[in-house]
């Protein structure tokens, strides 16, 4: 099972930027669609970023759209997110996930593995 570890998140001001990683532990990272999701306090999980296992395919919510954007480097065996004109409405523990496999996630019932989550705070 693959073992995933987030980090970069923290407190921002809106309008910032944050950019967070994730670096999965095993060999098998290649091999592996993956993505992001986030869970605001008091409401529920929600899908956030994805991408294939060459980056040739990447899936978005409508909500950060235009301005997150997830990329990954295999080599370094790290995938990131980066998330441009954050508001308020950003603030959320956000986690690193995968499917497990090669299909891309499109929604939260797609991963199979994720991460302790990271942070993610913007101030008015």
């Amino acid at each position: 099972q693959v073992q995933l570890v987030e980090s970069g998140g923290g407190l921002v001001q809106a309008g910032g930027s944050l950019r967070l990683s994730c670096a999965p532990s095993g060999r098998t990272f290649t091999l592996y669609a993956m993505g992001w999701f986030r869970q605001a306090p008091g409401k529920t999980r929600e899908f956030v970023a994805a991408i294939s296992r060459t980056s040739a395919t990447t899936y978005y919510a409508d909500s950060v759209k235009g301005r997150f954007s997830i990329s990954r480097d295999n080599a370094k065996n790290t995938v990131y997110l980066q998330m441009n004109s954050l508001s308020p409405e950003d603030t959320a523990v956000y986690y690193c996930g995968t499917s497990g496999g090669t299909w891309v996630p499109k929604n939260l019932a797609d991963f199979r593995s994720w991460g302790q989550g990271t942070q993610v705070t913007v101030s008015s």
